[in-house]
């Protein structure tokens, strides 16, 4: 082989070699934190190596670099690290905590992350902050836990749909109206207020009361709730929904009607 050839092949086989080292090589994840407006803290997030696993649930470690954009020294802030898939699924969290760091100072460390799919995207949210930085808190969430007789009722709290009772909720402290509903039974609403010093695990309570149609209760164990329309010893007529069904009296273990107004003249 010639020295030109040989040169050339060197050439061509080094730029080959540095592309597939350089595709392999992937870029670090960077979130500036907070995610509008000025940036405060920038943390840059190496490649995920899993140390461990058992079952679905994965341990990795990650090299992580802050770097304090702030014009003040930061003293001590804390961090939730929510990861998620694809589907933009949460599958895990870490935790990040960095502490007297001064301004344009930079500080790198490893933190471990424990989740149970492929890690796509991350989020960080801040759990304590310095004083000066505490209105980017998250408010503080009261769980509640709010029920229903019976249960199985619709809520809202403050107009937006939470779930069905039983039902814990992330309430903020301030005033909300709860408004329950529940087929066979007329609506109801509830004020609730929570202050900044109440602690999670309280519940609420609310009795539907009176329902609003007849209810037939089956020898089965089915309950129908309609509008009686008749009965006598052997069948009891039901409207159901705008159709009128006929019961064999037989099945009917018990009947509560409702006390309706007598018609207006």
């Amino acid at each position: 082989m010639s020295l030109h050839k040989f040169a050339m092949w060197f050439i061509c086989f080094g730029v080959a070699f540095s592309t597939v080292a350089n595709a392999k090589e992937q870029p670090p994840q960077v979130i500036a934190w907070p995610a509008t407006g000025t940036t405060v803290l920038r943390f840059s997030f190496s490649k995920f190596k899993e140390l461990s696993s058992v079952g679905k649930q994965h341990l990795y470690t990650t090299d992580v670099t802050a770097e304090n954009l702030w014009n003040k020294k930061i003293s001590r802030a804390e961090f939730v690290l929510y990861v998620y898939d694809k589907s933009k699924v949460r599958v895990g969290e870490g935790w990040i905590a960095i502490s007297d760091v001064t301004p344009a100072e930079v500080v790198k460390f490893q933190t471990t992350i424990t989740a149970s799919g492929s890690i796509s995207s991350m989020e960080l949210v801040p759990q304590s902050l310095p004083t000066e930085l505490q209105p980017a808190l998250p408010p503080k969430t009261i769980s509640v836990t709010v029920n229903s007789v019976p249960q199985g009722a619709d809520v809202k709290m403050d107009g937006a749909p939470v779930g069905t009772t039983p039902k814990i909720v992330q309430v903020i402290p301030g005033k909300h109206t709860l408004v329950f509903s529940k087929e066979g039974f007329n609506p109801g609403t509830f004020p609730l207020e929570i202050t900044p010093n109440d602690v999670s695990g309280g519940s609420v309570s609310y009795e539907l009361g009176v329902s609003a149609h007849d209810t037939l209760e089956l020898r089965d164990g089915s309950i129908l709730s309609g509008d009686v329309q008749s009965m006598s010893a052997t069948e009891v007529f039901i409207r159901i929904g705008g159709v009128i069904q006929n019961i064999n009296r037989n099945q009917v273990k018990r009947i509560a009607l409702v006390q309706r107004d007598p018609p207006s003249e």
